[in-house]
């Protein structure tokens, strides 16, 4: 078994050792890599909400990172750029907002203006909403961004300082969410929120499925277990093109001082066994995202990135681009 567990690691290393299309570059940066014909989306994070490396963090995969940042370690979220109304989209206000934005404004056609035209938000914990903070008065005083929220989030917004500040000065403009529902952003670009189990102290939890004009992509960067879902998500990766999941953990094993029943996020390991039975094609669909910091899949030259990789799944990379 060990023997040829090995082998497998060595064979993936031959296939998809050059695959990736992310950088170490030391500036992060997005060159105009689509072309202003096509609708996309772009990968501006992938790390789970307490960043790489995180706060006070001993272990070996976040010793080096305190002295020598990885800037490519930014926390989830995807950029989205239209190409018809040539309008940009941010899924997520990490606390890495900052680059992100900038990352965004440089992707496809470049911006005129500094600031994404909507802001997608899937719930309220720190990495998916805090970045919101840069928009006020302290920072930016944003002026009338679009943050799109589902009314659980809405109304934690509007009734919670600091972000009720954000409302009264008109740096946000909360449009309302309705699970299930479809906003279109324009005549081939639509955005639908879908309601996903997760621990909802303060809101709702969403993902989202965003269709474009020839392809579609589910995102879902946290959820409990699949089971737990009232869809099967073995049968929506069938019906989109992209489907980036949540893989928080690479098994149970990674946290040694927390109680795993408190933060039951689908295994890679589990979600893997559970679309084995997906075909090559769709297993080609998933694209593994939002990962501890104790993940070993953030290294890409790990074993647990190879596995992943010879089994036909994929995993999120900063920079990545998916045209839609």
């Amino acid at each position: 078994m060990e023997k040829s567990f090995f082998a497998l690691i060595l064979l993936s290393a031959l296939i998809f050792g050059c695959d990736s299309k992310s950088s170490n570059d030391e500036s992060f940066t997005i060159s105009p890599v689509v072309s202003p014909n096509a609708t996309a989306i772009v990968v501006l994070g992938t790390i789970q909400d307490g960043g790489s490396p995180h706060i006070g963090c001993d272990k070996e995969c976040c010793k080096s990172l305190f002295d020598n940042p990885d800037k490519d370690r930014q926390v989830v979220s995807l950029g989205l750029y239209d190409v018809e109304t040539k309008k940009k989209y941010l899924f997520e206000a990490t606390p890495d907002i900052s680059r992100q934005v900038k990352a965004l404004k440089n992707f496809g056609e470049e911006s005129e203006g500094e600031m994404p035209d909507g802001v997608f938000l899937t719930h309220a914990h720190i990495g998916h909403y805090a970045g919101l903070m840069y928009l006020g008065k302290e920072a930016r005083d944003a002026k009338g961004i679009s943050v799109f929220a589902m009314p659980k989030m809405k109304e934690f917004l509007q009734t919670n300082g600091p972000w009720s500040q954000l409302v009264s000065n008109a740096n946000i403009e909360l449009i309302p969410l309705e699970n299930g529902s479809p906003i279109a952003l324009s005549k081939e670009l639509k955005v639908t929120p879908l309601q996903v189990p997760h621990r909802d102290e303060y809101s709702e939890t969403v993902g989202y499925k965003i269709e474009g004009p020839t392809k579609t992509a589910l995102f879902i960067p946290d959820i409990d277990k699949w089971e737990k879902w009232e869809r099967d998500i073995f049968e929506e990766i069938k019906t989109v093109d992209y489907a980036f999941v949540d893989a928080t953990f690479f098994s149970g094993k990674e946290l040694n001082n927390r109680d795993m029943a408190e933060i039951p996020h689908p295994f890679i390991l589990e979600s893997m066994a559970k679309f084995d039975g997906l075909s090559s094609a769709d297993k080609a669909k998933v694209i593994f995202i939002h990962f501890n910091h104790t993940n070993p899949v953030i290294d890409p030259t790990s074993a647990e990135s190879k596995l992943v990789l010879s089994k036909g799944f994929r995993i999120a990379r900063i920079k990545d681009v998916f045209e839609l």
